[in-house]
């Protein structure tokens, strides 16, 4: 089954790439290598904001994850063309915005983890962390970014 097919299943539309809030590239591809910015948790088109820990649940953290999840396919769809040329989802990088006792951070980011490991099948396994920190841009839940090897 295709990538593009397995997205349908899900009921999942890829987004167009969003425009970056500040001095960087949405990607940058070397070789076989394409590195995706970090993007941020959104909820309807906006920052999806709060605090795991202090108001937000795990729950609410997964759900957060796997929409950026959904972002970053997006904007590998547009680095390069085709997303059934991916080989491997390389490479996941997690910030949690959390209180300092909050330490279900690897919970949270297998939010985007088991999405990819749902659409790519094997291809979407992956190394990662996943860090609890202070605050992220616009106070949102999560952010991350992602490594992935094409064809």
């Amino acid at each position: 089954m295709s990538v593009y097919d397995k997205l349908s299943q899900l009921g999942i539309a890829l987004p167009p790439v969003a425009v970056p809030a500040a001095a960087y590239v949405p990607f940058m591809r070397t070789g076989n290598l394409v590195f995706l910015s970090g993007h941020i948790a959104k909820k309807d088109g906006k920052p999806w904001v709060g605090q795991l820990g202090s108001g937000a649940s795990t729950e609410e953290g997964q759900q957060a994850a796997r929409a950026v999840a959904i972002d970053l396919m997006g904007t590998l769809h547009a680095a390069v063309g085709d997303l059934n040329k991916v080989t491997r989802i390389v490479k996941l990088m997690s910030l949690v915005n959390s209180s300092s006792t909050f330490t279900e951070h690897h919970l949270v980011t297998n939010g985007a983890s088991n999405l990819f490991a749902e659409v790519f099948g094997d291809k979407g396994a992956h190394a990662r962390s996943a860090f609890g920190v202070a605050q992220l841009p616009f106070g949102v839940l999560v952010e991350i970014e992602l490594i992935a090897e094409v064809a």
